[in-house]
C-alpha cells in the first residue's frame, strides 16, 4: 500500500469515526429518551441532532439539507433547525488548490489560463468554484471537487442508512428503504463531472427554444472527471429581484417554470436541486441562469405518464386512472383508504396546475409552511394505514416541486400555472417521448433511465 493509499485510508477511517460518533451518539441518546420515556420535547432533541451534525461538513450537510426540504418527513421542529445550518464548507486555501489543479491538469496547469482567482468565488458540499479566464479573456468558473470525496460520501451514506433505520423505528408512517437508495444513488452521480457535462449539453438541447434560459459551456480540455470547467454566467441572486415589479417577477418565474417542466413533460428529466443558490438572473431581459447539473433525475417515459395520467384523473375525477398512474410509479398494494391519503398530496402538488386562472402557487401561503399543513395530514393518516414505501423516482420528483414551488413563493409570482403546464403536455404521447428521449440522451451521451 503506497503512501497516498494510506492517506486516504486513513481519512475514511477518521471520517466514518467522526461521523459515526456524531450521528450514532444523537442516535442512542434520541432512541434511548423515546424508549424509556424520558421528558425529552422534539425541540430539545432537534437541537441536539443539529449540534451533532453542526461540525461536520461534506454530503452529510447536503443529505440533511434534502431531508429538511421533505415536507413533514422530520418533524417541524428538526426542519428549523437543520435549516441553521451552514450549507456552505470552509474553502480549500491556494496551496491545497494549487496541488489539487496540478492534479487534474498537470504542472502547468497555470499556463493554461489568462488568469485563475486564487479565492473561491463559492464554496459547497462537494467543491468550489473559482473564476478565472482564458487566454482570449473570456470568463470562466472552475468547478474543482475536494479530494477523496467518494470515500467521504460512502462514509456519510453509511450513516445516513443508520439515521434511517432508526427512524423506521420511531415511525410506521413511511418506509425509508428506496429514500436511502435513490439519495445514495443521486449523491455518487454528483462525483462524476463527465456526466454533469453531459447533463450540461442535455439541458442546452432540450431548453434550446427558450432564448431566455442560459446554460453555461463546458471546456472539455479544461476538464475531468473532478474538475469541471465552463463558462462564467454574470446574474444576481433570484432575491435581489423580489421585490420588484410583478412583471419581472412573473418573468422570472415563467422561466423557472419552463426550465423545470419543459424537460420533464417532453424528455423525461428534471433539475433535482431546484434551490434559489442554483438560478440567477441576468440584467436587461431578466433572463435566468440555471446552474449545477450535478443532480439531474431522469425517468422512464411510462413514470412521464404516470404524471399526466394522474393530472387527468385529478381532473375528470377517475379513480380507476389514478390507481393505474400510482402503480405506474411503483405504488403497490394499494387499498382504498392508502390512495384516498395519496390523493391529499397529489391534490395540493397539482392544485396550481388544476385551477385555471392567475393565482400565487400557494395563496396566503409562507414558503416556509409550503406543504406541511397537507403533509401532516398525510402523514398521520399513513401512521394508521403504513408502512408505505415511496417509489425511488417519486422520491426527487416530489422533493423537486416542492423545492420549485418555494421558489415561486419566494418570488410572490401570479401566473396561470394551468395555462403554462397544458402548453407543455398538449399533444402528449408517450411513445413520441421515448423517441426524443431516446435521441436526446444518446447525442448528449447520458445514459438512458432503466
Amino acid at each position: 500500500m503506497t503512501d497516498a493509499e494510506r492517506n486516504r485510508l486513513g481519512g475514511r477511517v477518521r471520517r466514518y469515526a467522526k461521523v459515526g460518533a456524531e450521528v450514532g451518539g444523537f442516535a442512542v441518546w434520541a432512541a434511548g429518551s423515546r424508549l424509556f420515556g424520558l421528558a425529552t420535547s422534539d425541540d430539545k432533541l432537534a437541537k441536539e441532532l443539529r449540534r451533532a451534525l453542526g461540525g461536520l461538513k461534506g454530503p452529510i450537510m447536503k443529505v440533511a439539507q434534502m431531508l429538511a426540504t421533505i415536507p413533514d418527513f422530520l418533524p417541524a421542529d428538526y426542519a428549523a433547525e437543520l435549516a441553521h445550518l451552514q450549507t456552505n464548507a470552509p474553502p480549500m486555501g491556494w496551496p491545497f488548490v494549487r496541488r489539487r489543479m496540478t492534479a487534474e491538469l498537470g504542472a502547468d496547469w497555470q499556463n493554461k489560463f489568462g488568469s485563475f482567482d486564487r479565492a473561491a468565488a463559492a464554496a459547497a458540499s462537494l467543491g468550489q468554484v473559482h473564476h478565472a479566464t482564458d487566454g482570449k479573456g473570456r470568463q470562466l468558473a472552475c468547478k474543482l471537487q475536494y479530494p477523496d470525496m467518494q470515500s467521504v460520501v460512502e462514509a456519510d451514506l453509511s450513516q445516513l442508512k443508520l439515521v434511517l433505520a432508526i427512524h423506521r423505528r420511531l415511525d410506521a408512517a413511511i418506509d425509508t428503504t428506496e429514500i436511502a437508495e435513490e439519495i445514495g444513488a443521486r449523491l455518487r452521480e454528483e462525483l462524476d463531472y463527465v456526466l454533469e457535462a453531459r447533463h450540461m449539453r442535455l439541458y442546452q438541447d432540450m431548453l434550446a427554444p427558450f432564448k431566455e434560459i442560459h446554460i453555461p459551456e463546458t471546456l472539455p480540455d479544461l476538464s475531468t472527471p473532478r474538475l469541471l470547467t465552463m463558462s462564467w454566467l454574470e446574474g444576481k441572486s433570484v432575491l435581489a429581484v423580489k421585490d420588484g415589479s410583478l412583471d419581472i417577477r412573473n418573468h422570472v418565474a415563467r422561466n423557472m417554470f419552463r426550465a423545470w417542466w419543459h424537460p420533464f413533460c417532453r424528455y423525461g428529466a428534471i433539475h433535482g436541486d431546484p434551490h434559489l443558490g442554483n438560478y440567477t438572473v441576468r440584467d436587461g431581459d431578466h433572463g435566468l441562469n440555471l446552474f449545477d447539473f450535478g443532480c439531474i433525475r431522469t425517468f422512464r417515459p411510462s413514470f412521464v405518464k404516470g404524471v399526466v395520467d394522474l393530472y387527468r384523473a385529478l381532473q375528470n375525477d377517475d379513480r380507476d386512472l389514478a390507481v393505474s398512474a400510482y402503480e405506474t410509479w411503483g405504488f403497490r398494494g394499494l387499498s382504498r383508504d392508502l390512495m384516498d391519503v395519496l390523493n391529499i398530496w397529489a391534490a395540493f402538488i397539482y392544485g396550481p396546475l388544476l385551477d385555471d386562472r392567475v393565482r400565487s402557487i400557494a395563496d396566503g401561503v409562507a414558503p416556509g409552511d409550503y406543504g406541511r399543513r397537507e403533509a401532516y395530514l398525510v402523514h398521520t393518516k399513513l401512521r394508521e394505514l403504513g408502512p408505505v414505501t415511496l417509489p425511488r423516482e417519486f422520491v426527487f420528483m416530489d422533493r423537486a416541486a416542492i423545492g420549485l414551488g418555494a421558489v415561486f413563493l419566494h418570488l410572490r409570482a401570479e401566473l396561470n400555472f394551468h395555462e403554462l403546464f397544458n402548453n407543455e403536455i398538449e399533444g402528449f404521447d408517450v411513445d413520441d417521448l421515448g423517441r426524443r428521449q431516446e435521441t436526446a440522451f444518446m447525442q448528449a451521451g447520458v445514459p438512458l433511465p432503466t
